[in-house]
């Protein structure tokens, strides 16, 4: 089991329910705390949501200055000049989470994968490569990472998984179009994906909130 520090928060006693919702770079688990309490679920179906903090790590693209990230950002094409061996470490930990949940009584059907900017690449990159299925997967303002390979890669396991995915039209850090081009792309493989767009920049809103809410609510029932 990876050794990684996370904040826990349950919806009620024994869930039966879990979601481990990944932060953006620079930030910590705390960042999405907020938003998991905004979303609605009461103590049945009992829901525990986990918010692991991300390693530190030297980020290039930030002048090699060490802070919170899944994988380093080597330049502004950061679709191009990917940290795979960073992506893979932050898939370990993703994995070894579930583990976690399923010695808990959760099964892997019963758990969301979510994600902030590099957090949902990682949830992206991790989901869709499990060999069991997960009940979804949230990615909120990012892409598709290591792209080129998607398809030869992704488990059939969770060829049925639905995803829910969500942009700002003004999103100055990780542009629309890249965002759109990776729908397209998980269109083309045949995954149902839910798209949304809001006229903010790279954040969250409250009726991206309410979006998010009312997708888990048919999900997890």
């Amino acid at each position: 089991m990876s050794e990684i520090e996370y904040i826990e928060l349950q919806t009620g006693l024994d869930p039966t329910w879990s979601v481990i919702w990944l932060h953006g770079l620079g930030a910590d688990g705390h960042d999405f705390e907020p938003v998991a309490r905004q979303l609605g679920f009461q103590a049945a179906p009992s829901v525990r949501f986990i918010f692991p903090h991300a390693p530190v790590r030297p980020i290039t693209i930030n002048g090699g200055m060490n802070m919170r990230g899944w994988y380093d950002i080597k330049g502004m094409a950061f679709d191009r000049e990917e940290d795979r061996q960073g992506l893979e470490h932050s898939a370990a930990i993703v994995r070894d989470l579930i583990a976690q949940e399923n010695q808990r009584g959760v099964t892997t059907d019963h758990i969301v994968l979510a994600g902030f900017s590099q957090g949902g690449a990682v949830a992206l990159f991790t989901g869709l490569r499990l060999e069991q299925p997960v009940a979804a997967i949230i990615a909120l303002s990012t892409y598709l990472p290591v792209a080129s390979s998607a398809k030869d890669e992704y488990s059939s396991a969770n060829q049925d998984t639905p995803i829910f995915m969500a942009h700002g039209t003004e999103d100055p850090v990780i542009p629309l179009v890249l965002a759109q081009h990776s729908r397209g792309l998980l269109g083309q493989m045949h995954y149902d994906v839910e798209w949304h767009t809001y006229n903010m920049p790279h954040a969250v809103s409250s009726e991206e909130i309410q979006d998010i809410a009312r997708f888990m609510r048919r999900i997890v029932n």
